[in-house]
């Protein structure tokens, strides 16, 4: 049988309408717990952190909460992240496309460029190959030299499917209820330091795990 070759424009249009369908049913309860939604929006741009398995709820939770402030998501220069960038478009949310194994430093150039003209940045930091809730440096070195605030970003799905991928990829059922949890906002030391760098990776991470409700 002859193998169809979908492209990545069509794919992320029909994931679009897909998942616009399915987010009519979900339930959704916010705890905004650093009040960011009150005092920041719009506001100087920021760095999103959620973790890969997510990402498929982040433009539908923007699109209700975070639409008057411009996004950019960081995706991989693969055939997936092109699927990706192109889904997100349908929720008006760009894409800067590159990740730490192909085009890293023209999507670090991008993410720059972005923030400097006032978008935020959306990054999924175990993306995009793992490990699963291992939080890799780029993002933290991007805070560091940007001083952009980090806001750990949790999505809990009460039910959903869970694909057999590197990730565990979440797709959550009709009807459930989604828990969107926003963390105070974190700042990273303006530092070339190696060893504060890694202690403050740490911290994020620990802040990022304790919010997958899956973990360990």
């Amino acid at each position: 049988m002859a193998r169809l070759n979908v492209s990545p424009r069509l794919t992320g249009r029909l994931i679009a309408w897909v998942m616009k369908a399915l987010a009519l049913t979900w339930r959704w309860r916010l705890d905004d717990r650093g009040q960011w939604l009150a005092r920041h929006m719009p506001g100087p741009p920021i760095l999103w952190v959620v973790w890969h398995n997510r990402i498929g709820m982040a433009p539908q939770m923007y699109w209700k909460w975070f639409r008057r402030q411009p996004v950019a998501v960081l995706t991989s220069a693969s055939k997936d992240g092109s699927i990706l960038a192109e889904t997100c478009r349908h929720f008006t949310m760009e894409a800067a496309r590159g990740s730490s194994s192909r085009r890293g430093a023209a999507a670090l150039r991008e993410c720059l460029t972005f923030l400097k003209n006032g978008r935020d940045v959306c990054i999924t930091p175990d993306g995009p190959r793992g490990p699963r809730y291992e939080l890799q440096p780029g993002i933290v070195r991007l805070a560091s030299h940007t001083g952009a605030p980090l806001l750990p970003l949790h999505l809990r799905p009460a039910r959903a499917w869970r694909l057999k991928s590197w990730d565990g990829f979440l797709i959550p059922w009709p009807f459930t209820r989604i828990d969107v949890i926003l963390d105070p906002p974190c700042y990273v030391s303006k530092t070339t330091d190696p060893q504060i760098l890694e202690s403050e990776r740490l911290q994020l991470q620990t802040r990022m795990k304790a919010g997958a409700d899956d973990y360990p």
